[in-house]
């Protein structure tokens, strides 16, 4: 790990976990890790295309001479603030092009975007802003739910929060508008000179795991391995500088920064960002003639939408995420004449792509193979060391040039997070298949207790606590139920003190707590006990297995 220049590493000392020095160097001889930040790798790519569309969005359209320039001017900006740079900066915003400006400008000035969803509420902005020492909150104004006024609630009473940062206009914050200098060449030269100061192996941003226990732990990524991580996967589909890559899942997400934003962006591609509504995002990807789309399982329904037919003209690649792909959708999708893959990745790291050349049935029933030659994959028995044969199933661990070393500020857990030489064990269970030679990994459930609600991770046990915190629920086990269109849903089994509680009055609960409303129950199911296995702990299987069969009957009838 390299010592601090004027990026975010200092500031976290030894709460950062450094890649091992050997493999570290591995990489960089290889020429995997460069020697340029994130915001230098951009402007590198807006020279070479300052004519193309970076970015199209609703109302919105930058070309790279655009987005490269507007970021610059509100990086200068921003340092005129007070903020330096390091600081921590809290991300809430929407599917905007103005969104990946504020990015860009974020980083620019050497400030550390932390990439909270918009979603999240008190319970969990709460305790990450103060894990990480956030100092500023950066929101977007509109929306349904007030982001402003979340973030001056939020500030009350912090420790480091002192600025309010505001996309678009909203008196109780600042504009990052309001905030641009007006001098393109100063603002240049003083975006330059931060990022000289900045090596390409400190912290530039923090992501947030989506499985482990409780509240989100925090992933630090470097600039170079980062970068990379982006532009392997953008090199896994055959990108080019014509290639238009429509998004509409959240975008300051891991998969959105990585898959939409730095890499369309590290081959001077177009993003074309809409929101999750269908009826917006489909005329938007027509009109744009779109050449790639990535579908989560919220979305898998698109291609039955009136809309699809006129999205899908110039559509070459359609990839699919998030959970088990049903086989009617690839062969619907074959129907129309387009050609779909898959896409398995976390905020830790590996990415698994079924990119052009793979096997249909690779594509069909695999996740593929990891995007890096220096990937290193494992299938082991759950808990240990020992490798399990080929075809046989265990957990999936991975080590690699953009897999994290370690969780920031997390000792204890990345003790059980990590084999003893350095292998990330992702909590998801893994085959390996051989198909026409090659060798593919097939995803087969999960060992964490977690439910995976349309891509979003919502950690079961994270939910039981908090339901507990009710004064009538003495006992409570959650658990997936099948949904159609999200793939999963959350279900609640409850024990409770008097009589029945509803949902709306649980996740009146919830809401006390300031709970994001994407974990909140969606279905109440009331025992007079939880069933317990013969070593006492709860049957989760017996209470998946009955959900499923309800589900199955209700649907039927």
């Amino acid at each position: 790990m390299s010592v601090h220049r004027g990026g975010g590493t200092a500031r976290w000392g030894g709460a950062l976990v450094g890649f091992d020095p050997e493999r570290a160097g591995a990489y960089r001889a290889a020429g995997l890790w460069g020697t340029a930040t994130i915001p230098q790798e951009l402007h590198r790519v807006a020279l070479a295309h300052p004519d193309r569309d970076a970015v199209v969005a609703p109302g919105a359209r930058l070309s790279y001479r655009e987005l490269d320039r507007r970021s610059d001017l509100i990086a200068a900006g921003l340092l005129r603030t007070g903020l330096e740079p390091g600081d921590p900066v809290l991300f809430q915003v929407h599917n905007t092009a103005a969104a990946v400006v504020a990015w860009y400008a974020v980083l620019k000035a050497g400030l550390v975007p932390v990439a909270t969803l918009a979603a999240h509420r008190a319970h969990e902005i709460g305790e990450i802003s103060r894990r990480v020492g956030a100092v500023a909150h950066l929101v977007e104004a509109g929306g349904k739910f007030d982001l402003a006024g979340f973030a001056v609630e939020q500030a009350l009473d912090h420790p480091t929060l002192r600025y309010l940062l505001v996309i678009g206009d909203d008196p109780r914050g600042t504009g990052l508008d309001a905030l641009a200098v007006t001098d393109p060449s100063a603002a240049r030269e003083l975006v330059a000179g931060i990022q000289d100061r900045i090596d390409p192996d400190d912290v530039a941003v923090l992501q947030l795991s989506g499985g482990t226990t409780g509240v989100p732990k925090v992933i630090p990524r470097r600039h170079a391995e980062y970068w990379y991580n982006a532009a392997a996967y953008a090199e896994s589909w055959g990108w080019t500088p014509d290639t238009r890559v429509a998004h509409l899942i959240p975008v300051i997400h891991n998969a959105g920064v990585v898959c939409a934003v730095h890499g369309p962006h590290s081959v001077g591609a177009a993003l074309v960002l809409g929101p999750p509504d269908l009826d917006v995002s489909l005329p938007l990807m027509a009109d744009e003639r779109v050449t790639h789309v990535l579908f989560g399982h919220g979305h898998f329904g698109a291609v039955d939408h009136p809309g699809f037919a006129g999205a899908a003209v110039a559509l070459e690649q359609v990839v699919l995420s998030g959970s088990k792909v049903p086989p009617a959708l690839f062969d619907r999708l074959e129907e129309l004449g387009l050609w779909s893959g898959q896409l398995f990745g976390m905020g830790e790291g590996l990415f698994l792509t079924t990119r052009p050349g793979a096997p249909r049935a690779a594509r069909a029933e695999t996740v593929g193979t990891p995007l890096s030659p220096h990937d290193e994959i494992r299938i082991l028995e759950p808990g240990t060391e020992d490798p399990v044969a080929d075809g046989g199933t265990g957990e999936l661990c991975c080590r690699g040039p953009y897999t994290l070393p370690g969780y920031l500020a997390a000792p204890e857990h990345n003790g059980r997070a990590f084999t003893s030489d350095g292998f990330y064990r992702t909590g998801d269970l893994a085959a390996l298949r051989t198909i026409d030679g090659d060798r593919f990994v097939s995803i087969e459930g999960r060992i964490k207790d977690v439910i995976n609600r349309g891509g979003e991770k919502i950690n079961a046990e994270e939910i039981e606590l908090l339901l507990l915190r009710h004064p009538r629920i003495r006992a409570a086990a959650v658990v997936a139920m099948p949904d159609r269109r999200l793939g999963e849903r959350t279900c609640a089994y409850v024990v409770v003190d008097g009589e029945e509680l509803t949902l709306d009055q649980v996740r009146a609960h919830f809401a006390g707590l300031g709970v994001a409303t994407f974990k909140w129950p969606e279905r109440i199911e009331h025992r007079p006990e939880i069933p317990r296995t013969g070593v006492g702990k709860t049957d989760k299987k017996r209470l998946h297995a009955e959900i499923v069969a309800i589900v199955a009957t209700e649907e039927t009838a």
